[in-house]
């Protein structure tokens, strides 16, 4: 995801806290669908502080949730690392842009718009999907580039927001979209990519447990170099697949675009899955090095996430298929 290509022609490379009464609505739309999982819960005000203190909560930045499963043990990577050593193209192609420019991105108001091949199409406002019971999850993230971070997201399954929609028997991929803000996000001045940034995954890997919709770290709401206000976050996958700052979710038949595939097919595939060994074109993928540590250490299959999702990929050629 991270290699600079310069083109021909290239150039330079909360308004208010009070519920919207679109939201409200949305509380009542959603509560009547009837669900048992997270967001329907959270938006009747289960497992969550009351309106009010929710409220004064995000306000502050702070997020309220109980540890969830699959989490590492490893050290946690810095704060202040994993805030300010970013890949976020929109704001620029050097780590220290994201946390020097991306606070031009107004996050509200935001909505993410859900569609496509589903049986309830919606847009969702962002101050519903924060009134979600949120998981801490502790996540290994590898970059392609060889470096990796261990990082505690805060957010809620994926899934939760697939069976909200609940998807057709045609669908077969999910479609991701990148917020597209020429005036706030400076980056897409330049054609290093073709803006919007998209993603995608096969509907069985967004269902997948690990597959996760991160609101914040480290126990605040996510800073905008981190992909704020709701990014996707998959583990076992380099991270340039956990898109961020999601505006967009469409269910889809055909295998969907990605920017990096659109980049260079030949070095960065569909399915991006970590693997020690499947080389990039341009460098290995044997080894990484942990941000804050001196030494290499060797790159585990899947992130080391196996166990719970190599059966995905029993019947495929992982070099033919990366």
């Amino acid at each position: 995801m991270f290699i600079k290509r310069i083109r021909p022609g290239n150039g330079d490379i909360s308004e208010n806290d009070v519920t919207p009464k679109a939201v409200y609505d949305q509380r009542r739309q959603i509560m009547k669908l009837g669900l048992g999982f997270g967001i329907a819960a959270a938006v009747a005000g289960c497992d969550m502080m009351d309106g009010t203190d929710a409220e004064a909560a995000q306000v502050k930045g702070k997020l309220s949730y109980k540890p969830g499963p699959f989490s590492t043990n490893e050290k946690k990577t810095e704060y202040d690392a994993v805030t300010g050593y970013n890949n976020f193209y929109e704001f620029g192609t050097d780590k220290l842009d994201p946390a020097k420019y991306a606070a031009s991105l107004n996050t509200r108001p935001w909505t993410v718009k859900i569609g496509g091949l589903c049986g309830k199409p919606q847009t969702l406002a962002i101050e519903t999907l924060l009134k979600n019971a949120f998981e801490e999850r502790i996540y290994r993230l590898r970059c392609v580039e060889g470096w990796s971070m261990v990082i505690p997201w805060v957010g809620f399954p994926l899934a939760n927001l697939i069976k909200l929609a609940e998807p057709t028997s045609k669908a077969k991929y999910v479609a991701f979209q990148t917020a597209e803000k020429p005036k706030e996000m400076r980056g897409l001045r330049s054609n290093v990519l073709d803006w919007p940034y998209v993603e995608g995954l096969r509907l069985d890997e967004a269902l997948n447990p690990l597959a996760f919709l991160a609101v914040g770290l480290y126990g605040d709401l996510l800073p905008n170099q981190n992909g704020a206000p709701i990014r996707l976050v998959v583990p076992w996958k380099y991270g340039f697949k956990s898109i961020k700052s999601i505006t967009d979710i469409t269910f889809t038949e055909r295998q969907p675009p990605t920017s990096w595939q659109r980049y260079g097919a030949n070095e960065y595939g569909f399915y991006s899955n970590v693997n020690p060994n499947v080389d990039h074109p341009r460098w290995s993928q044997a080894t990484e090095r942990r941000i804050g540590e001196f030494r290499r250490r060797d790159t585990l299959m899947f992130n080391g996430y196996g166990d719970q999702v190599a059966g995905m990929y029993r019947n495929m050629d992982l070099k033919k298929f990366f």
